[in-house]
C-alpha cells in the first residue's frame, strides 16, 4: 500500500485511472495527449467550418458572396484545415487510444509524443497564416507550376514531421504493450484497424515529403523546375491515400462502436483484418481515378490500376460494410431482437449520438461515397464527371460523412469517458447527427447531380460572367448549385451544433467520476461495457437482415452504374 502511494505521489511515475462508466484504462501521459490532440481537432473543424460558409455561399449562384481571390484563399484553407488538420489530429489521438487505452499500457515516449504534437501544431497555424495573408490561394493539391510562398510548404511539412513521429510514438507503444503483456494473444480488431492507419499514413507522408520538400525547394529558388506530370502523379500517392488513412481509422471506430454500444464482436475476426490488410496493398494504387485525363501516365497503368487494384480495395470496403452491421445483428438477435428480418435494427439505440450517428455514416460511405467512387474509377466514367464538381461531391460523401460524421459520433463517448464531463443538451445531442448527416446527404447528391450536369469543380462563377465566351449551362445546373448552397447551410448548421456541445460541454458540463488511479494496469473486467473492443473473438455469420441489406446495396451499386454507362452512351453516339 505504501509503495502505492509512493508511486502515485510521484510526479513522473505512470499511472492509469479506470473509467468507471466504460471500464476502460487512461494512462496519464496518454490520456493527456488525447485530449490536447482532440481539442485542436475541434478547433480546426471549427475554422474549416466557418470558411465553409464562404465557399457554399459563393458557389450558390443566386448569393455568389465573395470576391474570386478571396474565394480561392478561403477554399485553400478549408480544404487544408478539413481534410488534413481536423482529421488528423484526431486520428493521432485515436491512435493513442487504439494503443494505450485499448491495450492497457503506458504510451512510448511521452516526451516525443509532445514534441510531434508542438510541430503539427506550428505547422498548422503557420500554413494557415500564411495562406490567409493571400499569397497561396493555391488550393490544397498546390499543382506546380503555380506557386504558393515557402511559408506554405514548411507549414505542411512540419506538420506532417510531426504526424510521422507520431505513428512511430503509436508503433512504440505497441511494442511496450507487448513486452509488459497487457493483452493476451492478437491485438483487438479497433487495435489492428489503427494500425493499418499508421503504416498507410507512414507510406502517405512519405510521398508528401518526396514531392513537398523539391517544391519547397522551388519555392525558395534553390532548384529551378518541378515537372508538373511528376508532382501530380506523386501528390496524389499521397492526397488520396491520406483519405484511407481516413477510412482505416474511422471503420476502426464502427468496429469500436459496435463493440461499446452492443457488446459487439466482428463476424470473423480473419475476414475483418484480411480487408484492413487489402486496404494496405491496393488503396494507395486506386489513387490513379485523379490521374484518368492525364497524358503523362500510360493507357495500361490506368487500365491495372483502375479496373483491377481499384477492386480489391472496394471489396475491402464492402466487407465491413456487412460485418459491421451483420456483428451488431448478431448481438442484438443473442438479447431477443429475433422478429423478422429487422426487429435487431428498429430496437437498436436511435436515441444514442453515438451509435445514430456512426450507422449514420456507414450507410452514407457505402451508398453515397462507395458507389460514385467505383463509378469515377471507372476510366471510361471517369471522362463524365472528371473535374466537375462531382468531384468534391464524391470525396464529401466519403470524407465528411464518413469520416467526419464517425468522428464526430466518437466524440460523444469520449466526453464522458476521456474528458470526464456530461454532455450538455442531450436532446440537441440525439438531433446533431441526424440533422448534419442527412444534410450532407444531400448535399453530396446535387453536387454530384450538378457535376453531371458538367459544373466546374473549382471555378468562382460556374456562369463564366464577363467571359468572351461564356457558356449558357441548362436551368436544372443552376438548381442544383442553388440546392447545393441550401443543403450545405444546413450542414454547416449541424456542425455549429457539434462544436457547440463539445465545447459547451468540456467547459460547463457536469464534471463526472474520474475513477480510481492505479499505478500499473489492471485485467480487463468481463463485465466492462467495453470489453469486447478489448479482445479477440467471432461471433458468426447468422446475420439475415444484413444480407438483405447487403443485396439492396447491390442492387443500387448496379443500377446507378448502368444509368451513367447508358449517360456516357448517349454523349457519343455511334453508328
Amino acid at each position: 500500500m505504501a509503495a502505492t502511494s509512493a508511486a502515485l505521489a510521484s510526479g513522473n511515475a505512470t499511472t492509469y485511472r479506470t473509467c468507471p462508466r466504460s471500464g476502460l484504462q487512461f494512462e496519464r501521459s496518454a490520456e493527456r495527449l488525447m485530449i490536447f490532440n482532440a481539442v485542436t481537432a475541434v478547433v480546426a473543424l471549427l475554422v474549416g467550418g466557418i470558411l465553409a460558409i464562404g465557399v457554399v455561399l459563393t458557389r450558390w449562384p443566386a448569393v455568389h458572396w465573395l470576391a474570386a481571390d478571396t474565394f480561392y484563399m478561403v477554399l485553400t484553407a478549408h480544404g487544408i484545415d478539413m481534410l488534413i488538420f481536423w482529421m488528423i489530429f484526431f486520428e493521432v489521438a485515436v491512435l493513442y487510444f487504439c494503443s494505450s487505452t485499448l491495450l492497457r499500457c503506458r504510451i512510448a515516449t511521452p516526451k516525443i509524443a509532445w514534441i510531434a504534437y508542438a510541430l503539427m501544431v506550428v505547422g498548422a497555424l503557420m500554413n494557415n497564416i500564411d495562406v490567409f495573408r493571400g499569397g497561396s490561394s493555391v488550393m490544397m493539391t498546390s499543382y506546380v507550376p503555380m506557386m504558393a510562398t515557402p511559408w506554405f510548404y514548411l507549414g505542411l511539412i512540419l506538420f506532417a514531421v510531426g504526424a510521422l513521429i507520431a505513428c512511430f510514438v503509436f508503433f512504440g507503444t505497441l511494442v511496450v504493450a507487448k513486452r509488459d503483456k497487457t493483452y493476451q494473444g492478437s491485438v483487438p480488431l479497433v487495435t489492428f484497424g489503427a494500425i493499418v492507419a499508421a503504416i498507410i499514413a507512414v507510406f502517405t507522408i512519405v510521398s508528401g515529403a518526396i514531392i513537398l520538400i523539391p517544391t519547397f525547394f522551388l519555392a525558395i529558388g534553390w532548384i529551378k523546375e518541378v515537372d508538373p506530370l511528376i508532382y501530380r502523379t506523386i501528390w496524389w500517392a499521397f492526397g488520396h491515400s491520406s483519405q484511407q488513412i481516413n477510412v482505416a481509422a474511422h471503420i476502426s471506430i464502427w468496429y469500436a462502436v459496435a463493440a461499446i454500444v452492443f457488446g459487439a464482436k466482428p463476424m470473423s475476426e480473419r475476414v475483418s483484418r484480411g480487408a484492413f490488410l487489402l486496404y494496405i496493398f491496393f488503396l494507395q494504387l486506386a489513387s490513379a481515378h485523379h490521374l484518368l485525363a492525364d497524358p503523362g501516365v500510360s493507357t495500361e497503368w490506368k487500365v491495372v490500376n483502375t479496373s483491377y487494384f481499384m477492386y480489391f480495395a472496394v471489396l475491402a470496403s464492402m466487407i465491413h460494410g456487412l460485418t459491421i452491421p451483420g456483428a451488431i445483428e448478431v448481438a442484438q438477435r443473442a438479447k431477443g431482437y429475433n422478429k423478422g428480418l429487422f426487429e435487431w435494427l428498429r430496437k437498436a439505440p436511435w436515441g444514442n449520438p453515438t451509435f445514430s450517428g456512426m450507422f449514420i455514416s456507414l450507410i452514407g460511405f457505402g451508398f453515397l461515397g462507395g458507389i460514385s467512387g467505383v463509378m469515377m474509377g471507372t476510366e471510361q466514367l471517369n471522362l463524365i464527371i472528371h473535374n466537375t464538381i462531382y468531384v468534391p461531391g464524391h470525396f464529401h460523401a466519403t470524407v465528411v460523412v464518413g469520416t467526419t460524421l464517425t468522428f464526430m459520433a466518437f466524440t460523444y463517448f469520449l466526453i464522458p469517458v476521456l474528458f470526464k464531463r456530461e454532455v450538455i443538451s442531450p436532446g440537441l445531442a440525439k438531433i446533431q447527427p441526424y440533422l448534419f448527416g442527412f444534410s450532407m446527404y444531400f448535399f453530396c447528391l446535387v453536387m454530384m447531380g450538378a457535376g453531371t450536369l458538367g459544373v466546374s469543380r473549382r471555378h468562382w462563377d460556374m456562369a463564366f460572367g464577363g467571359a468572351a465566351l461564356a457558356y449558357e449551362w441548362p436551368g436544372a445546373a443552376y438548381l442544383m448549385m442553388g440546392l447545393v448552397g441550401i443543403g450545405g447551410i444546413a450542414a454547416i448548421t449541424g456542425g455549429a451544433l457539434y462544436i457547440y456541445l463539445t465545447v459547451g460541454s468540456i467547459l460547463w458540463g457536469k464534471k463526472l467520476d474520474a475513477g480510481v488511479p492505479n499505478p500499473r494496469f489492471t485485467p480487463i473486467p468481463p463485465t466492462a461495457p467495453s470489453a469486447a473492443a478489448q479482445v479477440y473473438g467471432s461471433a458468426g455469420f447468422a446475420a439475415p437482415g444484413t444480407f438483405v441489406l447487403a443485396m439492396v446495396f447491390l442492387l443500387a451499386f448496379i443500377l446507378y452504374y448502368f444509368i451513367n454507362w447508358k449517360y456516357l452512351a448517349q454523349l457519343w453516339g455511334m453508328s
